[in-house]
């Protein structure tokens, strides 16, 4: 996204991938505010004749086995931006890469980042030091470098500048499955967010294409991982202690590999400095649960896109202004913090909650598909902090 919006304002780019593209990557659930972005870069259409399968839902089920009444995005706004998709990461991703390569980056994969360059008499990012495949290093000068490197965050780990967020110590343990059960005609597609008994985990259910669907579960780090059990263990374990997924699995078969991640939710003190700013997972990245990282990443490179265009025509590419953007997105993406915050609180049940509250219904809609950078997205906080710490408060006492 950044790189394809920055070469199509005519300044010259260069794009690397560490991988060879396409690659595998997780987080295949997109917002329906990813329809924005999508269009700014030029690739709905491509969107629209793909295999994707189409997301027009979303569903929780309890820890019983109970399941929620799906949110359709359509009946919240009836416009096409309501549709979106389940995908697969290296064709999505295979996707923006070749636009960007046709709005005029130079995009080059198989090619890792040694270091960002930051002068120390004036704390001015000058370039990186490269390495293509198995080659000599070269060091490329450049008057911005934007990091999109993921959970690797090269320069807020060279910076000192990631700060871990202690209640979301999480892991996630997920692979596939064929022939998994899906509901009919419009939840068909939904991303599907299970319960286990007592709370201790939850799964994500993410319909793809061919008859596969992404089915991972999420816990505290050391109920996940540091149990005595292996990854495969565990994930089983959880199966077994999800309701909700039972009738779904009776006639699956898993066809991957068990894959983990390990303690991803973090923040960054600072997103930008004099000729450097960070977008995507490399700002930060808070939890799986509402599938907010593609947007992120979307949302986050198309401003910081717009702001490097808008600091290269005023011939000023400090902190300041690379990082104009960023305020606006911490308190967005703060709502989407909360709202993890909340599911996580075991005695608070959000169905409960809009059963009590269902003028709240909208807005918390609203944050299901990423609507939060306006004034009043946050309104329903208003009444629901006040509960979730009270539920909190009655554990404690218990």
């Amino acid at each position: 996204m950044a790189a394809g919006l920055v070469a199509e304002a005519g300044l010259s780019t260069l794009l690397v991938e560490r991988e060879k593209v396409p690659r595998y990557h997780i987080g295949e659930s997109l917002m329906p505010e990813c329809y924005w972005p999508l269009q700014r870069l030029g690739v709905l259409d491509r969107m629209k004749n793909s295999p994707f399968v189409k997301k027009k839902s979303v569903q929780f089920v309890a820890a019983s086995g109970k399941e929620s009444a799906p949110f359709y995005f359509e009946q919240h706004d009836p416009r096409e931006c309501s549709t979106t998709w389940q995908v697969e990461r290296a064709e999505f991703d295979k996707m923006l890469w070749d636009r960007a390569a046709e709005l005029g980056a130079e995009c080059h994969d198989e090619t890792r980042v040694l270091d960002v360059l930051i002068d120390e008499e004036t704390d001015t990012c000058t370039g990186v030091k490269l390495r293509a495949g198995d080659g000599p290093s070269r060091t490329i000068a450049a008057r911005v470098v934007m990091d999109g490197s993921g959970l690797q965050s090269i320069i807020a780990n060279k910076l000192g500048l990631r700060e871990e967020i202690p209640s979301l110590k999480k892991a996630a343990i997920w692979s596939y499955f064929r022939h998994a059960k899906r509901d009919e005609g419009d939840n068909a597609g939904a991303t599907i967010i299970m319960h286990t008994l007592n709370k201790d985990s939850w799964f994500w259910f993410i319909p793809l294409q061919d008859d596969v669907t992404s089915i991972g579960c999420v816990g505290d780090y050391d109920y996940m991982l540091k149990s005595g059990m292996s990854p495969e263990e565990r994930f089983q374990l959880e199966l077994q202690r999800c309701p909700g997924l039972q009738s779904r699995l009776q006639q699956a078969e898993q066809i991957d590999k068990v894959r983990v991640a390990r303690e991803y939710s973090y923040w960054t003190r600072q997103p930008a400095g004099n000729g450097w700013v960070l977008i995507g997972d490399a700002f930060g990245f808070i939890d799986p649960l509402y599938s907010s990282g593609v947007y992120f990443a979307l949302i986050t490179g198309q401003w910081a896109a717009e702001a490097v265009i808008d600091g290269f025509r005023k011939g000023d590419l400090s902190a300041r202004q690379l990082g104009s953007w960023c305020e606006d997105f911490r308190r967005g993406s703060s709502l989407i913090h909360k709202l993890v915050q909340a599911f996580y609180t075991k005695e608070f049940s959000f169905g409960g909650f809009i059963r009590n509250h269902p003028e709240y219904r909208s807005n918390l809609t609203d944050l299901l598909i990423g609507r939060i950078f306006y004034d009043g997205a946050e309104r329903i906080f208003d009444r629901m902090d006040p509960e979730v710490a009270q539920a909190r408060m009655a554990a404690a006492n218990e």
